[in-house]
């Protein structure tokens, strides 16, 4: 799961991309602002300011550009006063938002104290002891495979793999080998590497094919 101030923050991103346009945009609107009238079921058109009368002046069809510029001008103008209104509240919030705010309310309690309460929500050390001790049934050693064991005793296919799970292994980055997933249209494969992600508490997937820089997917 994505976290919420990462959602956020990409928000607050989108918003001032598009506060930015609508700024660039009313630098060239003319003045004043566009009346819609119906007469007879025809649509007439009014230029409101602070020299018009007070239903504005009236605007010919043929002066079309004007008329498009002023309805840009409007929704333009609604454009910037939403956006601005949710990047406030956005930065507000983030400003105090903490996406594990609540987890570290137990892993900052004492040790003794820890030992004393049942957390309501999981630290990230508890999901990843449960993680890792999940079961599971990877995938078979056919007879004539090459028998290569890493340094905690864990035996994978390739010499490369085990370079990379003996790093894995004594950076402390917890991962299970060749750990089944099922993906529609393919069935079960068998990555080398799952990792749990600790920013997003999602697997994350590598498959190489014996080079040590291939993409995580």
């Amino acid at each position: 799961m994505v976290g919420l101030k990462k959602m956020l923050l990409e928000e607050q991103r989108r918003l001032e991309e598009i506060l930015k346009k609508a700024n660039e945009q009313s630098l060239s609107f003319p003045e004043g602002t566009l009346r819609l009238s119906n007469s007879n079921g025809y649509i007439q058109f009014y230029l409101c300011n602070e020299e018009s009368k007070k239903h504005g002046n009236y605007i010919k069809k043929s002066d079309s550009e004007l008329i498009r510029l002023l309805a840009q001008k409007s929704y333009v103008q609604k454009i910037q006063q939403l956006a601005e209104k949710r990047l406030s509240q956005i930065k507000r919030i983030t400003k105090e938002y903490c996406d594990d705010e609540i987890e570290k309310i137990y892993s900052d309690l004492h040790p003794e104290r820890q030992k004393l309460v049942e957390p309501i929500v999981a630290t990230w050390e508890q999901k990843l002891k449960r993680w890792m001790g999940e079961a599971y049934q990877g995938k078979e050693f056919h007879e004539g495979t090459p028998i290569i064991y890493t340094e905690q005793g864990e035996r994978v296919r390739s010499k490369s793999e085990k370079i990379m799970a003996d790093y894995f292994y004594r950076h402390n980055i917890p991962y299970k080998y060749e750990c089944p997933l099922v993906l529609r249209g393919m069935g079960t494969v068998y990555p080398d590497f799952t990792f749990l992600s600790p920013k997003t508490k999602e697997e994350i997937y590598w498959e190489h094919d014996g080079k040590m820089d291939d993409p995580i997917y």
